[in-house]
């Protein structure tokens, strides 16, 4: 499995000739509602020429499901992509869909897609139809887990399948704000989980914040554009 960080939350998965992609925020969309929280880091152009087969998100906040990035794969796509997202995310979706197959993705819903089970697990967030995604890899027999936006909730634990205690890679925000975990509460989050590796996100449009402060001994940092080792 190769992964790229697309920043913010986003990520690509990319598996045997299947690509995953979750919550492409490439645009500078944000900018325009908060000044502050301009890109520090240009759009690689290179990426919209991926077709995806699978488009997840997570949640409808607009770094997340960003009305300047999703038009452009639904419009362009050559294939019938698989459209997962929320009820909050449906309600902005369905307009711009273009003929893509929109799978509604509320909490405890499980689709298998491409040798990947994915499931909708809670996420405690300003959405109230927000959630993170475990991805089992049927393949490779791999499990990641993708919380979303979220701050630390212990009914969080109780909505992942009995396989979180087996979770290869937990992608989690570190920011601290918009109802996001901090990164002491990351990392709590993440010893909880027992995963192998730990990948932050949600630092990258935010100067104060340095992932190098993020005290967790098996993290893996990564660098947008850029495949994660993990």
């Amino acid at each position: 499995m190769k992964i790229t960080w697309l920043g913010q939350a986003g990520l690509l998965f990319e598996r045997g000739g299947v690509t995953v992609m979750i919550d492409p925020y490439m645009s500078n969309y944000v900018e325009k509602v908060q000044p502050a929280n301009y890109r520090r880091s240009p759009v690689n152009e290179a990426f919209f020429n991926i077709d995806p087969d699978i488009m997840i998100f997570t949640h409808d906040h607009i770094d997340h499901y960003d009305p300047e990035t999703a038009p452009v794969f639904f419009k362009k796509s050559r294939k019938k992509m698989s459209v997962l997202g929320p009820t909050s995310v449906r309600a902005k979706a369905m307009g711009d869909l273009c003929g893509q197959n929109f799978i509604l993705f509320d909490k405890y819903t499980s689709v298998t897609l491409e040798g990947f089970v994915f499931t909708a697990v809670r996420a405690a967030h300003s959405d109230p139809y927000a959630v993170g995604v475990v991805i089992e890899d049927l393949v490779e027999n791999r499990v990641y887990y993708v919380a979303g936006d979220t701050l630390y909730n212990s009914r969080i634990f109780e909505s992942l399948p009995p396989l979180y205690r087996e979770i290869d890679v937990l992608f989690l925000p570190i920011n601290g704000v918009g109802n996001n975990m901090n990164m002491t509460d990351a990392a709590r989050f993440a010893k909880k989980t027992h995963a192998m590796r730990v990948v932050p996100y949600h630092f990258g449009m935010f100067d104060e914040i340095d992932p190098k402060d993020f005290e967790c001994r098996n993290k893996v940092i990564p660098t947008i554009w850029e495949e994660i080792e993990v």
